[in-house]
This record gives structure tokens, C-alpha cells and sequence, in this order.
């Protein structure tokens, strides 16, 4: 079976679970007669082009890599198996590096015309449930090795940042107390 075969198996077996977007496509598929994949393809059709030429791709790309990642990770607190977890905070990982990168750069960003259709493209492979997502490729490629080569330096920069602001506050309490003692 090709790629794109399993991927298309994989939608429509998605498409056909239980849940309250199913139900929504169902109810479509019953009232029009058209299949339910071919309502999420056209669904897909319209967003990329609202996404490209439409105004709001912003919002809508929000939507779609912050919004349902964050219910995901709820169900995945709530439920009792640990690899769903991992595989949201993998993602709130690369999310935030993706989002640190794109702060720092955003004065170029903005002008590449297809930017919002091809983040929103890049935030839905990164928490896609397939073996190629996004998230684990780029955290197992990328972040977790300078995790790993830098993450002790890390460590100790932010305790000893701590305790310098530790030692700060206990400083600016004692001076408050001078201040207050000498004013009474």
C-alpha cells in the first residue's frame, strides 16, 4: 500500500470514530449525499485558500495549532496513558521553540506570501497521529541533542540565578525593615 493510499485509510477511519466532529460529518454526508471525505477534502480546500488569500489566516492558524493541541493535551492530563503525554508535550516543545524563532524573525516572516498556509500546514504536521509527526522528527533531530550537550549549563545558570534573586530579596526585606523601624 503507497503512502498516500495509507494516508487516505487512515483519514476515513478517522473520519468514521466516534466523536462529535464525526457526527457533524455524518450528519452532512446523510443530508447531502456526498461521502464524508470528500466533505472533509473540500473542507481542507477551503481552508487552504482562506488561508492564502483570505484575510484572518492569522486567527485562523491559531485556531487550528493552538486551540485543539491544548484540548488534546486536557484529554491526554485526564486519561490515564502516559504516551499521549509525551507526545503533547513533545509538541508544546517544538510549538514553543517554532514560536521563539518566529518572534525573532517575524519582520521577514509576514512577507513571504503563502506564510499563514504553510505555518498552519507545519503546526498540523507537528501534531498529526502518524509515525512521521512533525514534533517527534524535530525534537529527536534537533532539540533534544542540544538538550542533552547544554542542558546541565542550563541547569546551573538558572540556579544560580535563583539564588542571586533569592539573595536580592532577602536584601530588599531587610532594608524595608531598616527603613520601616527607623520611620516608626
Amino acid at each position: 500500500m503507497s503512502q498516500l493510499t495509507q494516508i487516505q485509510a487512515d483519514i476515513e477511519k478517522a473520519l468514521n470514530a466516534d466523536n462529535a466532529m464525526t457526527r457533524i460529518f455524518a450528519n452532512l454526508e446523510q443530508s447531502t449525499g456526498v461521502k464524508r471525505l470528500y466533505l472533509f477534502y473540500g473542507l481542507l480546500a477551503v481552508l487552504a485558500l482562506w488561508l492564502i488569500f483570505g484575510y484572518g489566516g492569522g486567527f485562523i492558524c491559531f485556531l487550528i495549532g493552538f486551540l485543539y493541541p491544548a484540548y488534546q493535551s486536557v484529554k491526554a492530563i485526564e486519561s490515564g496513558n502516559k504516551e499521549d503525554d509525551t507526545q503533547w508535550l513533545t509538541y508544546w516543545v517544538v510549538f514553543s521553540a517554532f514560536s521563539a524563532v518566529e518572534y525573532a524573525s517575524d519582520i521577514f516572516v509576514y512577507w513571504f506570501p503563502l506564510y499563514w498556509f504553510v505555518k498552519c500546514m507545519f503546526l498540523v504536521w507537528c501534531f498529526a497521529p502518524v509515525s512521521w509527526n512533525g514534533s517527534n522528527l524535530i525534537y529527536h533531530r534537533f532539540i533534544r541533542p542540544q538538550y542533552i550537550a547544554h542542558g546541565g549549563k542550563i541547569d546551573d545558570a538558572i540556579s544560580r540565578a535563583t539564588a542571586s534573586a533569592k539573595e536580592l530579596i532577602d536584601q530588599g526585606v531587610k532594608i524595608s525593615k531598616t527603613v520601616s523601624d527607623k520611620s516608626e
